[in-house]
């Protein structure tokens, strides 16, 4: 047992306050709650039909949920009461807590108080409205919602949204989703996103689990949560704010939460086997598919349709996503021509015509040769007419039988799709949930699910990934100093990593004496500057005492001093190798194309330490430079091998380096050709003052 689930699943609820209150209990009495209600209140004998009690004291026996709508400072008496009496939890409604510390002098005193009543007892909130438990009828919840009561023995899905509206928003939804358990997290002063996901993931009346993030509460808890989401077999799918810098702030006033930055939430999601999605829509559609089919096998599928226009937006939608219909091969092809029209023609997405229209005999002979095929998905594009102009409705429940009853002889998985939602009316969406095959609502938003399944499928297939060092995690420093190239590289020396031999030079003269000894041909370049390239502050290919004479006479002016180095020759491509503290996740590393043209190409990839070789040879695979590496159009392949060993070492010296590094730049990571290893040509090292 849990500690949430005497919360979750309570038999007796206790209320408190006014307004809100009433409707908490009216919320419960209309959804059939079976277990005791409890209204509380000073004055009233009666709230909603239900006796009324004086207070926690006076109660009959410590509730299992109570539900606390009162202010902020009362709201502590009451938590702090509740758990002397040995409550089983609290949804705390009031607002005024830890995201309100940027305009509010007493936020954070009264955070650690409510913190401090709590104690060991289950508080969820403050500054949300609480849970809906459909499967019980338990509703928490101080407004209206438009979910309905699952039946007993049905399952539905779980969803965790750190707001409120957004959660009432999705129990809205008239596009067949049954939910199990909504929570508003509000500001996660105690539990965190993470232990609720895990709650519902561990009640098996959940299918699936859909998640709103804003912040992440804990590492380690999301790690938690992820495995044991594996281990049950309950797909996660996730929505997480914080793409924009604009909504990044709103999650921070909000909830008080970090948000980190948006590619090191999509790694770490990506890193778990929780899938994103970037909308409500999509969000919702994802989790249908998902507890009816669960992870897919795969991304290929087949689309079916009357319609030549439907079969063309079908394959449009797929465009550039990893999902795709694959072409059939000559006998599948014959066998789905075998039952058409001679006149058909036979692809996928298949447009099987109208010429066996209402014949759901004929229809099914197409349907069950198409999905033959071992697809990991089958869909069925399908608008529906409207039902209150358009009455003739049979044909198309006919063409859904046929699709219904080839599904079940293949046990092949598979969705209908209607491209606008207002053609699945909501009594024909759940009637085709009780028939197990999912109704998606728009195009894009079906392909979208479809990659979240396949994406999940795919990802639980490996082996799961090492626990992620987040020691790191934190709010960045006030203060930072910059350590230039030369003493930057002087570290990365003696930690053994690729660097080429170079010297710190005063002047021209030392500059010419280090450059003797290096031999020739060197670079010199101007230190105490970020980004050399730009103001022309580095020259290369030095040959001769001359060169480098002239070469430092315009470069003196420019910064702290010179830096002389050793000339690589040979070099493929340019790589960059950036590390940068993430407020939530610790170092997080990026690698790209580098060079001159970062900016511009904008060609990179990230990945949460520690990483391995396989990881980082997945992301040098992920980039559109990496055709350069293997030797494009004939010309020779770079050392990937030394690449990939230089990243590693990289990756070990920042996690091993006592200093408090805010960040490092490594641009560019030189790679030569095959056997002549890769060298760090250029580093800026970042780190905190305390």
């Amino acid at each position: 047992m849990n500690r949430l689930e005497r919360l979750m699943r309570p038999r007796s609820i206790a209320v408190f306050g006014g307004k809100q209150a009433i409707t908490v209990v009216e919320e419960s009495v209309k959804m059939g709650f079976s277990g005791h209600l409890w209204p509380v209140h000073p004055t009233k004998d009666e709230i909603a039909g239900r006796r009324a009690y004086r207070s926690v004291a006076e109660l009959p026996d410590a509730p299992d949920a109570a539900w606390l709508g009162v202010n902020r400072h009362l709201t502590i008496q009451l938590v702090k009461s509740l758990a002397e009496r040995g409550a089983g939890g609290a949804v705390c409604f009031a607002a005024g807590f830890l995201e309100a510390r940027s305009h509010d002098a007493q936020a954070e005193k009264l955070h650690a108080q409510l913190l401090a009543a709590a104690g060991e007892m289950p508080m969820i909130g403050p500054n949300c409205f609480g849970f809906i438990n459909y499967a019980d009828g338990a509703a928490l919840w101080p407004d209206q919602h438009g979910g309905s009561r699952l039946a007993a023995g049905a399952r539905g899905v779980g969803i965790v949204t750190q707001s409120s509206a957004v959660a009432s928003c999705i129990t809205m939804q008239r596009r067949g989703l049954p939910i199990a358990i909504v929570i508003a997290a509000g500001n996660q002063a105690q539990i965190g996103l993470s232990e609720m996901a895990l709650a519902l993931i561990e009640d098996d009346r959940v299918t699936a689990v859909g998640l709103h993030i804003e912040g992440f509460d804990s590492v380690v808890g999301f790690e938690r949560a992820a495995a044991r989401a594996r281990q049950l077999g309950k797909p996660i799918v996730a929505i997480k704010a914080g793409r924009s810098e604009q909504a990044r702030l709103a999650t921070a006033t909000h909830t008080a939460s970090l948000s980190g930055s948006d590619a090191a939430s999509s790694v770490f999601l990506t890193r778990l086997g929780i899938a994103r999605v970037d909308s409500i829509p999509a969000f919702v559609e994802a989790l249908k598919l998902l507890h009816v089919t669960g992870p897919l096998s795969g991304y290929r599928m087949s689309s079916m349709s009357y319609s030549g226009g439907h079969a063309a937006c079908m394959a449009d939608g797929a465009a550039e996503r990893l999902v795709h219909f694959p072409r059939l091969d000559d006998a599948h092809r014959a066998r789905v021509q075998s039952t058409l029209n001679p006149l058909v023609a036979v692809a996928n997405p298949l447009d099987f015509n109208n010429f066996s229209w209402n014949d759901e005999a004929a229809l099914t002979k197409t349907f069950d040769a198409m999905v033959s095929g071992q697809f990991d998905l089958n869909l069925l594009a399908l608008d529906f007419p409207r039902p209150d102009r358009c009455p003739n409705v049979a044909a198309y429940w006919t063409i859904l039988r046929a699709f219904e009853t080839a599904l079940k002889k293949c046990k092949a998985p598979g969705a209908v799709v209607s491209a606008l939602p207002e053609n699945m009316p909501e009594d024909y969406a759940a009637e085709l949930m009780s028939r197990g095959v999912p109704p998606l609502f728009g195009i894009a938003e079906a392909m979208e699910a479809a990659q979240v399944g396949a994406f999940i499928g795919q990802a639980w297939r490996r082996e799961p990934a090492r626990p992620i060092d987040a020691s790191a995690a934190g709010p960045s420093r006030l203060k930072f100093k910059t350590i230039d190239e030369a003493d930057t590289k002087a570290q990365l020396t003696e930690a053994g990593l690729p660097v080429p031999q170079g010297r710190r030079a005063a002047n021209a003269a030392q500059a010419v004496a280090w450059a003797e000894s290096l031999g020739y041909p060197v670079a010199l370049k101007a230190l105490g500057i970020n980004h050399k390239s730009e103001l022309g502050a580095v020259r290369l290919n030095l040959r001769d005492a001359y060169a480098v004479i002239a070469a430092a006479t315009d470069l003196t002016p420019l910064g702290t001093g010179l830096y002389v180095e050793s000339m690589i020759v040979g070099g493929i491509a340019e790589l960059i190798i950036g590390f940068a503290r993430d407020p939530v996740l610790g170092m997080v590393m990026t690698l790209g194309t580098g060079g001159v043209l970062v900016e511009l190409l904008r060609d990179s990839a990230t990945l949460a330490l520690p990483a391995t070789r396989l990881d980082i040879e997945s992301a040098l695979q992920s980039l559109k430079l990496f055709p350069l590496l293997e030797g494009y159009r004939g010309r020779p392949g770079a050392d990937t091998a030394a690449a990939v060993d230089a990243v590693l070492a990289v990756a070990e010296f920042v996690g091993n380096s006592d200093a408090e590094i805010e960040g490092l730049d490594i641009n560019p990571l030189i790679v030569c050709t095959e056997g002549k290893g890769a060298w760090i040509a250029d580093a800026l090292l970042i780190v905190g003052e305390n």
